[in-house]
């Protein structure tokens, strides 16, 4: 197969980290990116993460929503690599057209062009989230393994943050979430990659084109956004104490989540990029390992020896699951990926990186203020 790539949001965390493996590797990249403010700041061109790959890519600065710009990134393109998205869990749930526009209709435009025009797409890769498990797979003392519904906002606004057994409402236990696991998110942006991972399986064999899908947990390291406050809860705590302000904490605390560490992510994609055994399936990546987010917390806190405190505020957003874990053992079998960074090794990684860049506005108690005034944070 050419090694030429088109990276859809390239410059982006994800996007840029697995740009400069592919050129490590002799690939040729293209990068169709629009530098949205929210991840790259006001003047995107320069954000580090743009920098990093401007004169190692052939650019594009466009947008999934525009047909020329589809039709020019995908020049002599063998490979696609769909990471162009909104992603913001809570943002969705009030910003919804403009989710459903990027993320749906974005991907539609790339689809309707391999379906009825001259292209040279031989493979593409879709970024998938584990937002389209919801609450993923869990076990009931009665009824064994169940897939929740969401949480309801009675309980919640009781304190009980438990996950149900959506039988006989029994809290249950977690258990890690395997790819056969129900799909059924609860966010909108849960419903937009569900929908993208679809079309691309769909297509992908109606057209005879090998799709991939990864279902991405949360994802973090050095280059994630640090002005973003909307997704990435390392770096939203990070720009809290670096700006030295408190950590507010959802919730009890002891909600969860798979941090799965950016070379970690970038291998995976790349296994599923070069591996024949790839075609066609859907992968998890994550850690395998569920941490809980005041131990996030504490961690940071204690890695930056800052003197803000955390609260554990008992309030929650409609939207967000309780946790969720991958269950890896799918694509250990198939792609023999193994994740090999530790959570440990990966917080001493992102904090020293942290601990380099210059101190961005913390935007958090915007992105608050926006859920409560819509009726999503309580």
């Amino acid at each position: 197969m050419n090694k030429t790539v088109l990276i859809t949001g390239g410059a982006g965390f994800i996007g840029s980290n697995l740009a400069l493996r592919l050129i490590d590797q002799g690939y040729r990249v293209t990068v169709l990116d629009n530098l949205s403010p929210q991840i790259h700041g006001d003047n995107g061109e320069n954000s580090v993460l743009y920098r990093s790959i401007c004169d190692k890519v052939r650019f594009i600065k466009g947008s999934v929503l525009s047909y020329a710009d589809w039709k020019n990134a995908l020049e002599g393109v063998q490979i696609v690599v769909h990471l162009a998205a909104e992603t913001g869990t809570g943002q969705s749930m009030y910003e919804i057209e403009k989710y459903t526009d990027v993320n749906i209709k974005g991907t539609s435009i790339f689809l309707d062009i391999l379906a009825n025009e001259e292209h040279s797409v031989k493979k593409m890769v879709i970024a998938s989230s584990r937002a389209i498990y919801g609450e993923g797979k869990h076990s009931c003392p009665d009824h064994g393994i169940v897939y929740p519904t969401e949480r309801l906002d009675s309980d919640m606004k009781s304190g009980d943050f438990n996950v149900k057994c959506p039988l006989c409402s029994q809290n249950t236990d977690l258990l890690p979430t395997d790819e056969e696991s129900k799909i059924h998110p609860t966010s909108i942006y849960g419903i937009t990659k569900q929908v993208q991972e679809q079309m691309f399986m769909v297509m992908g064999k109606s057209l005879n084109i090998p799709a991939v899908a990864f279902r991405y947990q949360n994802v973090y390291g050095a280059g994630q956004s640090l002005s973003n406050p909307y997704t990435g809860i390392l770096s939203i705590f990070s720009t809290r104490i670096k700006n030295g302000n408190d950590i507010t904490i959802f919730e009890d605390g002891k909600e969860s989540r798979d941090f799965v560490y950016i070379d970690d992510v970038v291998e995976a994609t790349i296994l599923g990029i070069e591996k024949e055994e790839a075609a066609y399936s859907i992968f998890n990546v994550g850690s395998g390992v569920a941490t809980d987010v005041l131990t996030v917390a504490q961690t940071l806190k204690s890695a930056y020896q800052s003197n803000s405190k955390i609260h554990v505020s008992g309030n929650y957003r409609l939207g967000d699951i309780r946790h969720n874990y991958a269950d890896l053992t799918h694509i250990t079998e198939k792609l023999g990926f193994k994740p090999s960074v530790s959570f440990e090794e990966g917080i001493r990684r992102f904090t020293r990186w942290v601990e380099q860049q210059e101190v961005v506005e913390d935007k958090y108690e915007q992105s608050i203020k926006e859920m409560r005034e819509k009726g999503l944070y309580k």
